[in-house]
C-alpha cells in the first residue's frame, strides 16, 4: 500500500456539495427504520460481541456500508461516529447474552485476574445500530453539522494485495484518511491512518486487528501528546482482546502488522513482527524500521531468556513451530507459555533521521 502527498484540490469543495445529495439517496432507499422482519443491509460481525468490541465492530459495519454506497469519506466517518456514540450512551443490557456453560467452566489464567466478560447479541445489536444510523441521517438531512461538511486533506492511495498459494486471503489493510471525523477528534491536528496486517493460520486475527488497533489508539487519552505510546498500547490492547475472543470461539490464527499514523506533518510508525513499511523520498528508499524476526540476535536472546528456543528448519522458527517472533493472536493452545510473557511491550523511540519522519515505535 502506498500513499501520495496530501492534495488540496477541488475535491475538498465537492465533498460538501455531495453531502445533501448522498443523504437524500440513502433515505430514499431506506425510507423508514428496519422492522424486526426486515433483512439487515449488512452481515453482523459474528454471533456475539464483547462490550469492549462494540465500538470498533459497529464502526466497521457502518464505514463499509456507507463506503459501498459512495458516501463522501468525511460524511461517512462523521455519521458513523455520531451513530456509534449515541448507541454507546444507551443501555445495552437488552442485547446481553449469557456465556455458554462450557465457557464458564474453563479455568481462568493463573497469572491474570480477569473481569467477567459481558457478551452481546451481535445480530440484534447490528439491527438496532442501523436504525440509529438511519435516525442520524434523517436529522442531518435537514441540517448537516459543520464537522460532517468540513474539508479535509485528500490522499492519493493505491492498494495491491496478492493471495499467493494460500487457499484464502489472510491479510487485511486499512486506509482511513478521516481518522479525526471517525473518532470525533476536534483538535487542529489533521490525522490519517494506514495499516497492513499479515495474517497466518486464518484471517480472524488480521481482520480483528484491522478493526480494533486504530479504535484502541483513538481511545488512548495520550494520543494527542504521545502518539507513539498510544499506538504501543493499541497493539497490546488489541492482542489481549483477540486472545479473549480466540478462547471463547476457539480461534487459532495470528497476525503481524504495521501501521502509519500521520498527525500533522509527523509520521508515526508502529509494527509487530516482520510486517514492514518504507518511505520513498525523492525516488530514494528510506529505511524506517527493523522488522522482528526470529533470527535477529536481540530477538533470539529475548526468546531464549524467556525459556524458548530458535531453530532453523525450512526457515527460522520459534520453538520449532512459529515462523514469526512477535504477533497478535496465537491462541493459548498453539503458543508456548513463555510467548505470552514476551508480549509485554518494549518501546523504543528513534529521533528523526530526515525531514518528514519523526518517530518510530516498536
Amino acid at each position: 500500500m502506498s500513499s501520495g502527498a496530501p492534495q488540496k484540490s477541488s475535491q475538498m469543495a465537492s465533498g460538501a456539495e455531495e453531502t445533501p445529495g448522498f443523504l437524500d439517496m440513502l433515505l430514499q432507499d431506506f425510507p423508514a427504520p428496519l422492522n424486526p422482519e426486515d433483512p439487515r443491509p449488512w452481515k453482523a460481525p459474528g454471533m456475539v460481541l464483547s462490550q469492549e468490541e462494540v465500538e470498533g465492530e459497529l464502526a466497521e459495519l457502518a464505514m463499509g456500508f456507507l463506503g459501498s454506497r459512495k458516501a463522501p469519506p468525511p460524511l461517512a466517518a462523521a455519521l458513523t461516529h455520531e451513530a456509534v456514540s449515541q448507541l454507546l450512551q444507551t443501555d445495552l443490557s437488552e442485547f446481553r447474552k449469557l456465556p455458554r456453560e462450557e465457557e464458564e467452566e474453563e479455568e481462568d489464567d493463573q497469572e491474570e485476574e480477569k473481569a467477567p466478560v459481558t457478551l452481546l447479541d451481535a445480530q440484534s445489536l447490528s439491527r438496532s445500530f442501523f436504525n440509529r444510523l438511519w435516525e442520524v441521517a434523517s436529522q442531518w438531512q435537514k441540517q448537516v453539522p459543520l464537522a460532517a461538511r468540513a474539508s479535509q486533506r485528500q490522499w492519493l492511495v493505491s492498494i495491491h494485495a496478492i493471495r499467493n498459494t494460500r487457499r484464502k486471503m489472510e491479510d487485511r489493510h486499512v486506509a482511513l484518511p478521516s481518522f479525526n471525523q471517525l473518532f470525533g477528534l476536534s483538535d487542529p491536528v489533521d490525522r490519517a491512518y494506514f495499516a497492513v496486517f499479515d495474517g497466518h493460520g486464518g484471517v480472524d486475527a488480521a481482520r480483528y486487528a484491522a478493526v480494533h488497533v486504530h479504535t484502541n489508539a483513538a481511545r488512548q487519552p495520550e494520543l494527542p501528546t504521545d502518539p507513539a505510546g498510544a499506538l504501543r498500547e493499541a497493539f497490546r490492547r488489541t492482542d489481549q482482546m483477540f486472545l479473549r475472543k480466540a478462547k471463547r470461539e476457539r480461534l487459532q490464527s495470528g497476525t503481524t502488522g504495521v501501521c502509519a499514523l500521520i498527525a500533522g506533518a509527523t509520521l508515526h510508525v508502529a509494527w509487530l513482527g516482520d510486517s514492514q513499511v518504507i518511505l520513498v523520498q525523492q525516488g530514494q528508499v528510506v529505511k524506517l524500521m527493523e522488522p522482528h524476526r526470529p533470527e535477529r540476535q536481540d530477538e533470539k536472546a529475548r526468546i531464549e531468556a524467556l525459556g524458548g528456543f530458535v531453530s532453523h528448519m525450512d526457515c527460522w522458527r520459534v520453538n520449532g513451530t512459529l515462523a514469526v517472533s512477535r504477533a497478535i493472536g496465537e491462541s493459548q493452545r498453539s503458543r508456548p507459555k513463555w510467548e505470552k510473557v514476551s508480549r509485554k511491550p518494549r518501546p523504543r523511540v528513534w529521533p528523526a533521521a530526515h525531514q518528514g519522519f519523526r518517530e518510530a515505535v516498536r
